[in-house]
């Protein structure tokens, strides 16, 4: 029987036709059977017995395996496209590249094209898949009646996780010495792993944002950013000052309220210094087995935040009592929980009363996720569509070579290629705050590529689906759950009216920042079609008497006009002026009616490496 350590740090040992975990340590639970979730010991694995599932793709199979497999005495299969694997997800993304370099980042010296091979492997992908198939599952009591509110994660979510966190996606840009391009090249990784599964994404980014609140409390921080900067996976359910690493969630809104967090009525007791007792609930808690949550309750002085660990400081569970998982449209491989706190000990950070002061930083910081998320999302979309498109024939022809077709492909392409330029010059403006005027652009273009970028997903994932056909409709393909997944991050941190309310009372707060933003926008713009107008339809809005009902036009403006910026930062002229003359200059028709010029080949060349 051999054992074989993975790159993820996972063992796994050969039994006969299954694949299991060794030795879990205290807190983890071991795992029976799940296929090619960790490394094969041996080339090929052994066939399996009758009535067993088969362990691998079929594509992986010898010849004597699929002389054992019954044969197709009706019809030869034929023209259909090959899986999507085993691709470099970074190398063959021109746009990516490209928005790299104008953000000054290197893809070799950050370790991105080795990221985008590792992501882009077959075993990768179908691990993304188990994780979503094989949805986590709560247990509020063990098998002697004792509470442990705990939730069980199939394997293959672990496997994500720890690839994440040693890659640094949950706190690279918290790491000393600051590299100048930490956000940057942390946006790209994000975006890459977001693509291929999403729903591990969600503690990975709360982590990460989450160093911006703590530092409201810096006797707090200093306690557990040495673990959140580990580059550790420790999933034991244990005190966190036993664990090698942590995570850390969020839990903000209530069933009354929603958004409106100044409607909690969680009540914070003080008992000693900055140590609280809280009683009440949360609505939506993602994550339930991150080592503590950031809460807002209602203190003596007001909202309030709050660190809530799963341990007391004795080392016994905290009183957080899940109610259940929420059974959501998408995001499946994730938990979001309803809660109960009962005296549940928490921290404060920051003063009573400010616990929106406190987290407004953490928040911008989720909402650049979202933003980069999603337009890893609307890539992986246009990656499956292209790679169908250049395998699959049609009336004697490739799909990519139908004029129809190749003209969908290519505004597909337009739209991702725009919102890659535009996520990662976001990306980028966090990494220049002592810059004001991209502190400023960070403030306002942030929110509003949240708003533009996610609200597009469903849209575009849906059209790339079509370009499959049935194929893309049926649960064999990645793109049902891509289409599910995509529309969590628009609702996520502020709905669209919250968004684009936001970015008005920024602008009419800040006029000046305002301002600024958009002379930065004019100069990178320079003459492209539609540009100038875009920039008097904002203004004009904006000192209007029915501006607030107006809120969504200006955010919708102020994204296409960013979007238009970015893209003609890090794309090609001809790409950045077919984007302007349809997103700015008139109004967006759907996938396939824009007419895109010179720019279709360009686009499709540039959109995908041929596999």
């Amino acid at each position: 029987m051999g054992v074989e350590k993975s790159k993820l740090g996972v063992s796994s040992i050969k039994h006969r036709d299954c694949y299991r975990l060794t030795s879990p340590r205290r807190g983890e639970v071991s795992c029976a059977s799940f296929g090619s979730l960790v490394p094969r010991c041996t080339p090929t694995p052994t066939p399996p017995r009758k009535g067993e599932g088969i362990l691998f793709p079929m594509e992986d199979r010898t010849d004597e395996d699929r002389a054992m497999s019954p044969s197709h005495d009706t019809h030869e299969v034929f023209n259909q496209t090959p899986p999507l694997g085993d691709v470099n997800l970074v190398a063959t993304n021109q746009p990516l590249l490209d928005a790299l370099k104008a953000g000054g980042g290197d893809p070799e010296a950050e370790g991105l094209i080795a990221f985008g091979a590792a992501w882009g492997s077959a075993e990768r992908l179908d691990i993304g898949r188990l994780a979503n198939e094989n949805p986590p599952k709560l247990r509020t009591h063990d098998a002697r009646g004792y509470r442990i509110d705990a939730v069980e994660f199939h394997p293959s979510y672990h496997v994500l996780m720890r690839a994440s966190m040693e890659d640094g996606l949950h706190a690279s840009t918290w790491d000393e010495p600051a590299t100048g391009h930490a956000h940057l090249a942390r946006a790209a990784r994000l975006y890459t792993a977001s693509g291929v599964e999403s729903g591990h994404v969600c503690p990975i980014t709360m982590t990460h944002a989450s160093v911006a609140a703590l530092a409201a409390a810096p006797n707090r921080l200093a306690e557990w950013l040495p673990k959140i900067r580990s580059r550790e996976y420790d999933s034991r359910f244990i005190p966190f000052w036993e664990k090698t690493a942590v995570t850390l969630g969020m839990g903000m809104t209530e069933k009354q309220g929603g958004t409106d967090v100044r409607a909690n009525t969680t009540r914070a007791v003080p008992k000693a210094g900055d140590e609280y007792a809280l009683t009440g609930h949360k609505w939506f808690m993602s994550a339930p087995m991150c080592d503590a949550f950031l809460v807002l309750a209602q203190a003596p002085g007001g909202l309030t935040c709050f660190l809530l660990p799963r341990f007391r400081p004795e080392g016994v569970l905290n009183a957080l009592r899940l109610q259940r998982l929420k059974d959501k449209l998408g995001n499946r491989s994730n938990a979001s929980s309803e809660v109960e706190f009962e005296d549940a000990f928490a921290w404060r950070i920051g003063e009573e009363g400010r616990g929106i002061r406190t987290i407004i930083e953490m928040v911008q910081l989720t909402r650049l996720d979202c933003a980069v998320a999603s337009a890893g999302l609307i890539r992986m979309g246009l990656a499956l569509s292209l790679h169908h498109a250049r395998h699959r024939s049609v009336f004697q022809k490739k799909l990519i070579d139908q004029p129809a077709m190749r003209v969908v492909l290519a505004d597909l392409a337009l739209e991702s290629e725009a919102m890659t330029a535009l996520a990662l010059r976001a990306a980028h403006s966090f990494d220049q705050q002592a810059d004001t005027h991209e502190a400023a652009y960070a403030r306002l273009v942030t929110p509003a590529a949240k708003f533009g970028i996610c609200k597009a997903a469903p849209r575009l994932l849906y059209e790339g689906m079509e370009c499959l056909g049935g194929n893309g409709y049926v649960e064999e393909s990645a793109l049902p759950r891509l289409y599910r997944e995509a529309p969590v991050n628009a609702i996520w941190e502020g709905s669209g009216n919250v968004i684009a309310l936001d970015i008005l009372r920024a602008e009419t707060r800040e006029p000046e920042v305002a301002a600024s933003v958009l002379e930065r926008l004019m100069a990178d713009v320079r003459d492209l079609p539609g540009a100038s107008d875009a920039a008097r339809d904002i203004v004009m809005a904006l000192h209007s008497p029915e501006a607030e009902a107006r809120a969504r036009f200006i955010a919708e403006r102020l994204f296409a006009l960013a979007a238009t910026a970015a893209l003609a930062r890090s794309g090609p002229a001809e790409i950045a002026e077919a984007y302007a003359l349809t997103r700015l200059a008139t109004p967006s028709r759907m996938a396939g009616a824009n007419d895109l010029g010179e720019a279709v080949n360009p686009l499709l060349e540039r959109a995908f490496v041929a596999i």
